[in-house]
């Protein structure tokens, strides 16, 4: 378990070293994987007092990739995250909540202009010293979302049953910071 009062400070993600995922189901048999290029957010941790934290996130919806263009192409379109309306999607705290290495940010999602409020379940893995002497943390995450939630409601049926994009989304984060 790590020494919460080690990660107290304001720290600034690194998009280099953090990945913003998600996957669903695509003609209910398989699951299609992509993550958000673009992408800021910083947060700010009390160690001695968890509640007291707080975390900001913006991606780029333009920058989804799911490694095939068509795909992509068709993400970015008023049929899904309509890039053009809305260029951002926002994750801004509202509480934080947990013990030891684990907690639970609770935030409001904003997507294609629709905001919920989503729980994430984070890991802490850990507090290091890089070689050039910036002090660096890491946590995973998940969630799950409903994409109909957030308007994103445009799907086609199959012959044999059932629909070619799932409602679930799972999104995992896997995010690397350096404290400020």
């Amino acid at each position: 378990m790590t020494n919460l009062s080690n990660t107290t400070g304001t720290w600034t993600i690194d998009p280099t070293h953090t990945t913003i995922g998600f996957s669903a189901r695509h003609a209910m048999v398989a699951k299609v994987r992509g993550n958000f290029g673009e992408f800021s957010g910083t947060f700010t941790l009390d160690g001695d007092n968890p509640a007291a934290s707080a975390a900001e996130l913006t991606a780029m919806t333009a920058s989804i990739d799911t490694r095939n263009p068509d795909r992509d192409g068709h993400l970015k379109s008023a049929d899904f995250l309509d890039v053009e309306s809305f260029p951002t999607l926002t994750f801004t705290s509202t509480s934080v909540s947990g013990t030891g290495d684990s907690f639970v940010v609770t935030g409001d999602l904003t997507i294609h202009g629709v905001t919920k409020s989503v729980p994430v379940t984070f890991e802490l893995l850990g507090v290091s010293t890089d070689p050039w002497g910036g002090i660096r943390i890491g946590f995973e995450g998940s969630t799950e979302i409903s994409r109909k939630d957030f308007g994103l409601v445009w799907n086609t049926a199959l012959e044999t049953g059932g629909v070619l994009v799932g409602d679930t989304v799972k999104i995992n984060l896997d995010v690397e910071a350096i404290k400020s």
